[in-house]
């Protein structure tokens, strides 16, 4: 017995050896290809601009070796795209989405998305960008006390846009009727590139964007304040909602951006790829082109992205108890 038992012993040692090995290998040889990098909204919009700097020095043999090549899926706020990752995203290492937090996590919440905080495996983030209130140049609304006047005296009259349901501008503008006390009609653009046009043309009153496409588009535009806690250097002059007294309005609609696998990935993959990640998102020309075109940086690691995750899933979920799951 004691024979059989120390054989089985060097048999899951072998085994064991055997396993790392291969992880190492596996490891080793990643990326074997160039690498798909899932956008699920429009060109042109600050996720897709941000995610083609993000990875502009991917080739390189400092970071991946591999092209990063930009697949833009589109579609319901993001749903389409990340739906499509975890359907027929290869496990191989070679397909990898951009996040968008707190849209995907607040997605899942709400409808029975295929992904969720538990489907994805975090690599690092790159980005936070919050949201800012926006109405174009000629807009009779010069101030957010105009804008929440306008919407007591004429309930439901005033429309806001943002890049689709249940994202970071939705959640603003939830938050800002709730502590204003007013009711206004919410109307989801495919993205956030035709949610300001839809503001520059007059085609709704106001808007939710990303403080990054706002800053680019500033001549254009009025921005009336940033749903956050602080003022940011980009727009060092314009307002928090807290600071004008609508202390309702916080960071919860602050969109973070990063890289993700799906679930099935090979761990050795997933860390390394997480590590090759965080060193590419602090080359300097990556950031020196975020810099330049208004978008602000967070880089976090896989850790820490994974802490932020079931962060906002709690507070998400307290945000939506009264809402009901959408099929």
């Amino acid at each position: 017995m004691k024979k059989a038992f120390l054989s089985l012993c060097c048999m899951c040692a072998i085994t064991l050896i055997g396993a790392l090995a291969h992880a190492a290998e596996t490891a080793a040889n990643y990326p074997s290809g160039p690498v798909s990098l899932v956008v699920a909204y429009t060109p042109g919009g600050a996720t897709d601009l941000q995610a083609r700097i993000s990875c502009m020095v991917a080739q390189q043999k400092d970071y991946f070796g591999q092209p990063f090549v930009v697949l833009n899926k589109p579609g319901a706020g993001g749903q389409t795209g990340w739906n499509w990752m975890m359907e027929r995203g290869s496990r191989d290492g070679l397909t990898i989405t951009a996040y968008n937090m707190p849209h995907f996590i607040a997605q899942s919440i709400i409808y029975n998305t295929k992904y969720s905080i538990d489907t994805f495996e975090p690599l690092a983030n790159w980005g936070s960008d919050p949201a800012v209130l926006v109405v174009a140049k000629d807009s009779p609304l010069k101030t957010v006390d105009d804008l929440v006047k306008f919407a007591k005296e004429n309930p439901g009259k005033l429309t806001i846009n943002g890049a689709g349901l249940y994202v970071g501008h939705h959640i603003a503008t939830l938050q800002l009727q709730k502590d204003a006390g007013i009711k206004c009609t919410y109307i989801p653009e495919k993205g956030g590139t035709d949610a300001m046009q839809s503001v520059l043309s007059g085609k709704v009153m106001a808007g939710f964007n990303n403080l990054s496409d706002a800053g680019r588009a500033q001549d254009r535009l009025n921005i009336l304040a940033i749903a956050d806690v602080k003022r940011h250097e980009f727009l060092p002059s314009v307002p928090t909602f807290q600071e004008l007294g609508y202390k309702g309005v916080d960071d919860s609609s602050v969109n973070f951006r990063g890289y993700a696998m799906p679930k099935g990935v090979d761990k050795a993959i997933v860390e390394k790829a997480a590590n090759l990640t965080v060193k590419m998102f602090n080359d300097p020309e990556v950031l020196k082109r975020m810099k330049d075109s208004y978008s602000p940086m967070l880089i976090l690691d896989r850790a820490k992205v994974q802490v932020m995750f079931k962060e906002k899933q709690a507070k998400l979920q307290e945000l939506f108890k009264d809402i009901e799951k959408k099929k």
